[in-house]
């Protein structure tokens, strides 16, 4: 089943659109899919595409009740999918009434798709001239060259062959305000007789079709079949462009570099021979007739230079004789992985190995670009691989198939790491054992398969930069990777307006963050969760030395105490102190983060497996910090949290007396009410002053953030009043909290101090040791305007807060119930 593939060669100027539309702006263009459920194999197919696509989506069930559809008089979706029409047609009149009245009002457009099980056969679509045939079999399906639809895909093609499955709907169109949108015949093998579409010769009947909206002013795409159909997904995209009008476009250009790993790596009868090194020369000429300036990139290790037998050594010869066709980067001198190198000196020599056979060999290595053996010590990361590639290299870039995971493919992402930008790389279905074509796994049809319509093209088709990755024996016994390329870029070209292109990798890395800026930060993984990750790990390195639970904040609620509480038990060890923030790490909030996992894991001692050592770190800043809930949970999803309340306008104040007694200059100028009142036009530093006394208060808000990522059974919420006057009883219910399989009597570790007027730890010779001068300090009382402020500015917060803890299956502290009885 392939198409009729005219003049493949010339690239089509690609189709514009001027997209002009009354619509009003939308918050954030996104799709609002409403599924069947769940599970369903179709609902997936639609997040796929627009996940892979990174199109902005919600979705919910089509039973339910809508979303919110607005938002400050904007729409908050582009485009409404509905997984079946016929969910569409039988919504209750409420919310059928209130979706088509946002689409008119908005120009939001509506694309479905029938179903074989929906009740249309041979009928009429309920409420619409549009009549229908479903349950058929068709063949040879074609899109309709004239249709505005069309900027993705491009038309004069014909799909030859019967189309998958038989439950095809086609359309009868009675009304100007439909267009076809594609056409296929009737395949009469195993299509029921139906004298009203018996193809006596070769009609084409409609399979996919635009409403223009002439009829009630809505526009709408169906589609006769989902997307068992390759073609559709293109379709699909630009039915999407088209209803969103243009908002929810992908770029049409295509970047595209072929790693050829593991040259001069490879068992003998496997290589390269040199009647295969200018088959590799010829198809990059091909190749290059329309992908302009196109290179294969080799990734060589030297050390197995004319390791082959017979002709492959003559092969190798061959390559370094035409190494100016191609670009060049390094692999390792001896295939080894780098995260095997605990040595940093060792790793460095093993890489000026083999940038001396580059020199000897008058191999140009001016890419600036390296890939590690089996992605080794890229993701998670090596931190002496870094170090050695730029000493040695000064490597810019680098790619790989594990960030953030090998699977799912479409998911893969880029990020930037000591200033090496790492790209996400792809597979082509061949790999080191896949040589032979009679031993492809699944056969030839699969490959086959992959290429038109299937992974190979869809990878091309969803991601704008693709680095794939082959390997030198792909390209010896059968070729299979040029068969593989040449027959995947035919189609694309054949099928697609898309402009293929090739740029060296430093360029491409440029391309990528210019695309995708917000990718420049990474997000560290947990390797302890993923098998392929923990074996790509140093052996150096270990799961158990990552804290078992964090201490979040806020500030000035008591965190300090608690933290001095917890080393008080045998079980429970902290972190290292930091020489900057002392006892807190405070890595996933701020620019430690990007000093990288090791960095975060050298703050804790080994523990043995079989202890029962308890590891954590309290950084009081967690709380309120925008980036530290995602960033925690990436690292540590089953980690259990320990936050700290009390009333937030005494957190506020506390705060600002904490700035004072360290003589910070805005704090010492400015009195607490002209901080916390300031205005747009104070300085920033008062400003700033202001963020941090005020923000940490709004409890309940900050609360949901955390919520997003971790689940209510893996956080505490400690009322800091009861921590202060009775902190026995509240330790009691931490350990308990924590799972402790020791327990603790701080009864006879903690002594209330009346000089302090707070707990204290009792030593052996039953003397106490109390927190510092600056903690539990009584301050001069707030003024009452002040005090005032304060309860206005978080009435609404205390009210949310209210609300919240009791549907986590918490109790309200006692400061929030005085200030909700205030409120009465």
């Amino acid at each position: 089943m392939g198409p009729d593939c005219v003049h493949w060669e010339l690239v089509e100027q690609l189709r514009g659109h001027a997209w002009r539309s009354d619509a009003r702006l939308r918050i954030d263009p996104r799709v609002l899919v409403l599924a069947e459920s769940s599970f369903t194999p179709m609902g997936h197919e639609i997040v796929h595409i627009l996940e892979a696509n990174r199109i902005k989506y919600k979705l919910e069930l089509a039973g339910k009740s809508l979303p919110v559809l607005t938002h400050l008089d904007k729409g908050r979706y582009a485009v409404i999918v509905f997984e079946r029409l016929e969910s569409y047609l039988n919504m209750d009149k409420w919310n059928r009434e209130l979706i088509d009245k946002y689409c008119r009002e908005y120009k939001v457009g509506i694309l479905t798709f029938t179903h074989p099980e929906d009740a249309l056969i041979k009928a009429q679509v309920r409420g619409f001239p549009l009549y229908v045939h479903t349950k058929l079999s068709l063949r040879d399906y074609h899109v309709n060259a004239q249709s505005a639809i069309l900027r993705l895909t491009r038309a004069g093609n014909v799909v030859h062959g019967p189309l998958p499955d038989k439950d095809w709907t086609v359309f009868v169109l009675n009304h100007t305000t439909y267009e076809p949108l594609s056409y296929a015949k009737l395949h009469l093998t195993g299509s029921p007789v139906d004298p009203s579409v018996q193809d006596a010769g070769d009609i084409n009947y409609v399979t996919a079709v635009l409403d223009k909206g002439l009829f009630d002013d809505i526009q709408r795409v169906i589609f006769g079949n989902g997307f068992k159909f390759w073609l559709h997904r293109l379709l699909f995209l630009d039915a999407l462009s088209y209803l969103s009008h243009g908002k929810l476009s992908i770029t049409l250009e295509r970047y595209l570099l072929i790693d050829i790993d593991d040259i001069f790596v490879g068992k003998n009868g496997t290589r390269m021979v040199p009647s295969d090194v200018q088959a590799l020369i010829d198809a990059q000429a091909r190749i290059r007739r329309t992908v302009k300036d196109f290179h294969f990139n080799l990734g060589y290790s030297g050390y197995y230079y004319k390791a082959g037998v017979g002709a492959e050594d003559d092969g190798d010869e061959a390559i370094i004789a035409n190494a100016r066709h191609f670009w060049w980067f390094p692999h390792m001198w001896r295939h080894l992985q780098p995260h095997k190198f605990d040595n940093l000196t060792l790793l460095e020599l093993d890489m000026l190995r083999n940038k001396q056979f580059a020199q000897n060999h008058g191999l140009v290595l001016n890419q600036s670009y390296a890939v590690a053996p089996h992605h080794s010590g890229v993701f998670p990361v090596h931190e002496q691989l870094y170090t050695a590639w730029k000493r040695v290299f000064d490597v810019q870039v680098t790619s790989t198939e594990e960030y953030p995971h090998l699977r799912s493919p479409h998911r893969r992402r880029g990020f930037v790491h000591r200033n090496i930008r790492v790209l996400p790389r792809q597979t082509c279905g061949l790999f080191t054992h896949t040589i032979f074509l009679e031993r492809y796994p699944g056969g030839r049809g699969k490959l086959d398969y992959s290429i038109r319509g299937g992974e190979l093209f869809q990878t091309f088709l969803y991601n704008p930069i693709n680095i794939f990755m082959t390997h030198l024996s792909n390209y010896g016994n059968d070729r299979l990777a040029l068969y593989t390329f040449e027959s995947v870029i035919k189609f694309v070209q054949c099928w697609t307006n898309l402009e293929i292109k090739t740029v060296p990798p430093v360029e491409l890395a440029n391309v990528y963050f210019d695309m995708f800026p917000e990718e420049v930060s990474p997000i560290w993984r947990n390797p302890c969760d993923d098998k392929r990750h923990l074996s790509i790990w140093s052996v150096a390195k270990t799961c158990s030395r990552l804290p078992k639970f964090l201490v979040i904040g806020p500030q000035k609620t008591g965190t300090t105490a608690l933290y001095s509480f917890l080393g008080l038990h045998p079980s429970i060890r902290s972190n290292a102190n930091s020489p900057t923030t002392y006892e807190e790490v405070q890595f996933f909030n701020g620019k430690n983060y990007f000093r990288g996992l090791d960095w975060y894991m050298d703050f804790f001692p080994p523990v043995d497996n079989s202890s029962d050592t308890v590891l954590f770190e309290k950084s009081a800043n967690y709380f309120d910090s925008d980036v530290a809930p995602e960033r925690a949970h990436a690292l540590l999803p089953h980690v259990k949290l320990l936050c700290i309340l009390i009333n937030p306008a005494k957190r506020a104040y506390s705060w600002y007396q904490h700035m004072i007694a360290h003589q910070d200059a805005v704090a010492m100028s400015n009195t607490f009410y002209q901080v916390i009142t300031a205005d747009e036009n104070a300085s920033k530093a008062v400003r700033d002053l202001k963020h941090r006394c005020l923000n940490p208060g709004m409890y309940a808000s900050l609360l949901e953030r955390w919520l997003d990522y971790y689940p209510p059974k893996q956080i505490m919420i400690i009322d800091g009043e009861k921590l202060r006057s009775d902190p026995v009883s509240v330790m009691d219910r931490v350990q308990a909290f924590l799972g402790l399989e020791i327990y603790f009597d701080y009864s006879k570790k903690l002594k209330f101090s009346k000089k302090k007027g707070f707990y204290c730890q009792v030593l052996d010779n039953n003397k106490t040791k109390c927190l510092g001068a600056s903690k539990g300090h009584q301050y001069v009382p707030m003024e009452p305007k002040e005090e005032e402020y304060l309860r206005k500015l978080y009435r609404k917060d205390n009210i949310a807060l209210s609300k919240l803890l009791p549907r986590l299956g918490r109790s309200i502290p006692s400061w929030l119930q005085e200030e909700l009885a205030d409120l009465r």
